[in-house]
């Protein structure tokens, strides 16, 4: 940081009336300096170089190297600067390559003045952050991801039943559709219920449609 400390900020994005009103809005905290500004990767990567300021704020999507490529860069050239994405992006993926990339925040486009101010002081502090809306978003589906499929414990017999419990077969027509006895059917229905810990044959075929293709 300078003699001053305050944080000096060099700000990256193509749109030059969007960036102006970022340099603005920052230059108005007597705890921040803007250094520079360019709307380019390849000129982010020199100024940054040249210049090594604490925070570079980066649009993801540029024309030319595009926001992660220039992160990865940056990040490489000019470790101790820190990166913090400005977007308008809410592409999970995007978020997650720009974290490996090096950046320490994803911030979207939108945000007011004070939260942006606030994001830069605790990125410099350390801490990461991810706009509340993307980061709620990546949780769930996170979580959903790791769910286990509960269909995955069926055979392919046992699938084909369900399929046809989820028509509303009886025991005595899927029986008859397939060949097989009605206690037979009953003993299969039985173990589908198990396993997919349901109590009934209607939950049985919830959980069929909400997993997907059963047969």
């Amino acid at each position: 940081m300078t003699s001053s400390n305050s944080i000096d900020i060099l700000v990256v994005d193509d749109h030059p009336l969007f960036r102006q009103g970022v340099v603005n809005s920052l230059e108005m905290d007597s705890g921040f300096r803007v250094v520079g500004e360019t709307s380019s990767g390849e000129e982010a990567l020199a100024l940054a170089r040249s210049l090594m300021p604490d925070v570079v704020l980066l649009d993801v999507n540029m024309p030319g190297w595009g926001g992660i490529v220039t992160a990865e860069k940056i990040a490489m050239a000019c470790p101790a600067t820190v990166i913090v994405m400005l977007t308008g992006s809410d592409d999970k993926d995007k978020l997650l390559a720009a974290l490996k990339a090096g950046a320490r925040a994803y911030v979207l486009k939108g945000v007011s003045a004070k939260e942006l101010a606030h994001v830069v002081r605790s990125s410099v502090a350390g801490e990461v952050y991810v706009s509340p809306s993307i980061a709620a978003e990546m949780l769930v589906s996170l979580t959903h991801g790791k769910a286990p499929d509960p269909l995955q414990e069926l055979t392919d017999r046992e699938r084909e039943i369900l399929a046809l419990i989820g028509t509303g077969l009886t025991n005595r027509e899927i029986g008859e559709k397939i060949f097989l006895s009605e206690k037979t059917i009953k003993h299969y229905v039985t173990n589908i219920l198990q396993k997919l810990q349901v109590r009934s044959r209607v939950e049985a075929a919830l959980v069929a449609s909400r997993h997907g293709r059963v047969a």
